[in-house]
């Protein structure tokens, strides 16, 4: 809007309200316009705070806060809770528990829709009320009557991955924002009451306001339609809250994947015509793609049901098919919500008004037009007992060992968890490996490749066909490039990590330093953390490896001298000086300075040695003290501190009454300021 403003009506106004927005980022987009607040009508609201005990149970105190209100205060209670699955064990524990007019409500988004209006609704007079919801209730809704607020504190926000394409649930704190709104709720009326169950400490340690959701979210819609604008890269769009760099570029190669974009961000014909649909892109890329494998109905079907939550919840097990045969079927399956059913078959309808299959598709077809949507997301049975999986993108997956769908060697999965490691599946079909070699084989590559054998402890090279991360096939090769081989012995590094490396104690210390001299100096420091190290092998470690063909061969490499590769030579030399493996102390000895320690760089020297230096050294062109540690004749510490004239001012007279006693050998004078620094015990006067 603001674009069209600028570029295309110049008498364009625009008015932006809201309730619980920031205002500030806005009003600067817009170029400082004014903003003009309403404080409305609220009653006054009295705040209690009742933090949660040590080990306790949210639930549980939840429950306790719950019949403290209902004994003290008068009205309806709004208990604000993270998930359903809080609601429900909250729900359980005050059954049978509840005064008798007291009628308990719950209130989430996957209720139907007659339980849903029964939480709203105000109670009959002489009645009341405690509902357990979730967020929903926060902003969307008014539930009269309501003249007490119990906070749980927690949030459950979906929060994308960019490295997964998953979106996963994470609970969190609630912002202050939230917290104001949800105890807003409680003076809508009348006075009234909120109780907070955290501590009025922890209320100034919450962030001001929830992150931004573009930050946070799937930008495959939103990007492409920007690019049905003609915005085809982040800095074309002028950002309220810009949205990280790392989601988009997910975003543009995964619509790039699907066709929608081209290699240069523009939108395509098949991108114009999957807009078109409403879908998110991935599923209208799905029913485009089933439409023209003559499963159109079915493409529909699954669009419709995965843009829902899950018709039957996860009880049903993981198998797509059992929701098909219920949309198809024509009676209603006891427990399921009329009315989420029939909105389901009317966007089948809007999707699809030409088919009229009625014919219960094969499981197969099921997860042919499902891969359409979720090519990353293909998934093979990984050897072994149990339902664990390999998906296409590179990361793991594992299905519930009594689901129907464990036995199968290939699924696609429509919908996981989201957990880094190994996601949950709770929406899948069966696929046939036969048909993603077909419909699949623009995106399937064969070619020679090296990996690491543990077994063998050498580079093991083959010809594969490859789907994402998964091999569909393959076969050893014969006459090895040597090129393969060390991309073999790369392979193997990132496996076993950087520690397996040899010289690694020295390459640690170089790493160390580096990073210190990154952090004081970033623009003209690389970041050398081991993220950053494994995954630029190729560019400082795969020179190093010319003629190795085994694990053992790196016996003979120089570690240190490869990561010096990073540099250019200025900044060889400047890292001896801005960041020096040695200081010379008092008694003219070096002492070499450990950068890998807690808050390093450490010296550690015997106190003796460190007479008459009054001056804490200090290293990265005088920005970083170094720390000492002080040490005992035994070599004990006795001190640490990045201040030595204040040692020896202030801790150093203590020492010294301790010690003297302890070492009497070893001089422990009056005044360090102007002692003789030396290592050994006092010398002998001359005879």
């Amino acid at each position: 809007m603001r674009e069209s403003q600028q570029a295309l009506r110049d008498d364009l106004r625009l008015l932006v309200m809201s309730a619980t927005l920031d205002t500030a980022p806005i009003a600067r987009v817009l170029g400082e316009v004014p903003v003009i607040t309403s404080e409305g009508r609220a009653f006054p609201v009295d705040v209690y705070y009742r933090p949660l005990s040590r080990n306790a149970r949210l639930p549980d105190q939840v429950v306790a806060v719950i019949h403290e209100a209902l004994h003290e205060q008068t009205g309806s209670l709004l208990v604000f809770l993270p998930g359903a699955g809080e609601i429900r064990r909250v729900a359980q524990q005050l059954s049978g528990q509840l005064p008798a007019n007291t009628h308990l409500a719950p209130l989430y988004g996957n209720l139907k829709s007659e339980e849903q209006d029964r939480a709203i609704a105000p109670a009959p007079e002489g009645q009341r009320k405690v509902v357990l919801a979730t967020a929903i209730a926060e902003t969307s809704l008014t539930i009269e009557g309501v003249r007490v607020v119990i906070d749980a504190g927690q949030q459950r926000r979906a929060v994308f991955d960019p490295n997964s394409g998953m979106t996963r649930l994470v609970t969190g704190r609630v912002s202050k924002a939230s917290a104001e709104q949800r105890k807003g709720r409680a003076g809508r009326i009348e006075p009234g009451v909120c109780y907070r169950m955290w501590s009025e400490s922890e209320q100034f340690g919450l962030a001001d306001y929830t992150p931004p959701e573009i930050q946070e979210a799937d930008l495959a819609p939103l990007v492409l339609e920007l690019a049905q604008w003609g915005a085809r890269s982040l800095d074309q769009v002028a950002w309220i809250d810009a949205p990280p760099l790392a989601h988009w570029q997910q975003a543009q190669a995964l619509l790039q994947w699907l066709d929608l974009l081209d290699d240069d961000g523009a939108i395509t014909h098949h991108g114009k015509a999957a807009r078109e649909l409403g879908l998110h892109p991935r599923l209208a890329h799905m029913v485009l793609k089933g439409r023209a494998l003559g499963l159109g109905r079915l493409a529909a079907e699954l669009a419709a049901l995965l843009e829902e939550r899950d018709l039957l919840g996860p009880g049903a097990g993981a198998d797509l098919h059992e929701r098909i045969r219920v949309l198809r079927d024509g009676t209603q399956p006891r427990g399921l919500d009329p009315a989420r059913l029939k909105a389901i078959r009317q966007a089948v309808r809007r999707l699809d008004r030409e088919s009229d299959d009625q014919e219960l598709p094969t499981e197969t077809d099921l997860g042919r037009v499902l891969a359409q949507a979720y090519p990353d997301r293909i998934a093979r049975r990984r050897k072994g007992s149990q339902p664990r999986y390999q998906l296409s993108n590179g990361k793991g997956a594992v299905l519930r060992d009594e689901d129907p769908l464990a036995s199968e060697e290939w699924l696609v999965a429509a919908d996981l968890d989201g957990r880094a490691r190994e996601a949950t599946i709770y929406l899948a079909a069966a696929v046939n490996l036969a048909d993603l070699e077909v419909d699949l084989a623009p995106h399937i590559e064969e070619r020679d490749e090296a990996v690491w054998d543990d077994k063998r402890g050498t580079v093991v090279a083959r010809k594969v066909r490859r789907l994402g991360a998964l091999v569909l096939a393959e076969k050893p090769l014969a006459g090895i490039d040597p090129a393969l081989i060390q991309q073999g012995l790369l392979d193997a590094v990132r496996r076993k990590g950087l520690a397996s490396l040899p010289s690694i104690d020295a390459a640690r210390q170089w790493q160390a330093r580096v990073q210190l001299l990154a952090r004081e100096f970033p623009e003209d420091w690389p970041q050398v953390t081991d993220e950053a190290l494994l995954d630029g092998l190729e560019s400082w470690l795969a020179p190093f490896l010319a003629g190795m063909q085994r694990w053992a061969d790196l016996a003979k490499l120089d570690l240190v001298q490869a990561l010096n590769a990073l540099l250019d030579y200025p900044q060889q030399q400047q890292l001896d000086e801005l960041a020096p493996k040695a200081l010379t102390i008092p008694t003219g000895q070096k002492v070499t300075l450990d950068y890998t320690a807690d808050n390093g760089p450490v010296l550690s020297a015997k106190l003796q040695a460190l007479f008459g230096w009054t001056d804490t050294p200090r290293v990265a062109g005088g920005r970083v003290p170094v720390v000492m540690h002080l040490l005992s004749p035994a070599q004990r510490p006795l001190a640490v501190t990045a201040d030595l004239a204040s040692f020896w001012a202030n801790a150093y007279p203590e020492v010294r009454k301790d010690m003297r006693g302890r070492y009497p050998k070893h001089p422990w004078p009056e005044d360090p300021f102007t002692a003789q620094a030396q290592q050994g015990t006092k010398k002998r006067p001359a005879r």
